[in-house]
């Protein structure tokens, strides 16, 4: 069984709770709020379903037809359900989830002056209008991290000039498309006393990236650190 395990930071007005998937995507994200959940407690044993998903390297994609194939007992059976309309769910609404199962997810090893790799907290991006949509079933879950107790890394006058310094030229429209080619610019610090919350197991997420335009402040966010040994993790995404 999975459940919520939810350890929200008290009086955030960014986050929104929900009671059920409709509210989940007809809630706007305006105002205060760049983050929806909804909240669940799911039946089912997830972890059957990765053990039947055998032994794995870094990332995989579950693809629905391998889904569908595993041999497993009814507590298995009901989790699979749930995966299965999870991502029906999504696609109604012309998404296109993966459901991955993660064993590994390797750190950004480059020795770079801003590390860019998914366990940095990071904001998503787009060009367009566009949201992330995120669940972990089974493993570590997805960690956020509010606005105000993190700044970024290339706002870090110390940070921004080695940046500069590897730039090799000056500030200006140029340096600017170099961060965002490299996406330094989507990679945040923890300020002193920051207290990351963890995203929970089972529930469903909604979170606002940063586009042109957008209306709010998009959500910083990581992934675990995991590593092989651990237990995998089972993540939806859209």
């Amino acid at each position: 069984m999975s459940t919520p395990a939810l350890n929200l930071p008290d009086e955030y007005p960014r986050i929104k709770m929900v009671g059920s998937f409709e509210t989940l995507i007809a809630t706007p994200l305006e105002g205060d709020v760049n983050a929806i959940c909804w909240e669940r407690t799911l039946t089912g044993d997830f972890h059957e379903i990765v053990k039947a998903l055998g032994p794995g390297e870094d990332i995989v994609s579950v693809e629905e037809e391998r889904l569908q194939s595993l041999q497993l007992s009814p507590d298995g059976e009901v989790a699979r359900e749930i995966l299965l309309k999870d991502l029906q769910r999504l696609r109604d609404h012309d998404l296109q989830p993966s459901l991955d199962c993660i064993y590994s997810s390797r750190r950004d090893e480059s020795g770079a002056t801003v590390l860019t790799d998914v366990s940095s907290f990071h904001v998503d991006s787009a060009t367009v209008p566009a949201d992330t949509f995120l669940c972990s079933y089974v493993g570590a879950a997805s960690e956020g991290l509010r606005n105000d107790q993190a700044c970024r890394h290339v706002d870090i006058p110390g940070t921004r000039a080695a940046l500069l310094q590897l730039f090799g030229g000056e500030e200006g429209g140029e340096f600017v498309e170099f961060l965002n080619d490299h996406f330094y610019d989507l990679h945040y610090a923890p300020l002193p006393g920051a207290e990351p919350f963890s995203f929970g197991l089972g529930n469903l997420w909604r979170i606002a990236t940063e586009y042109p335009g957008s209306p709010v402040p998009p959500c910083i966010h990581r992934a675990p650190l995991t590593s092989l040994g651990m237990s995998p993790r089972l993540l939806l995404i859209s």
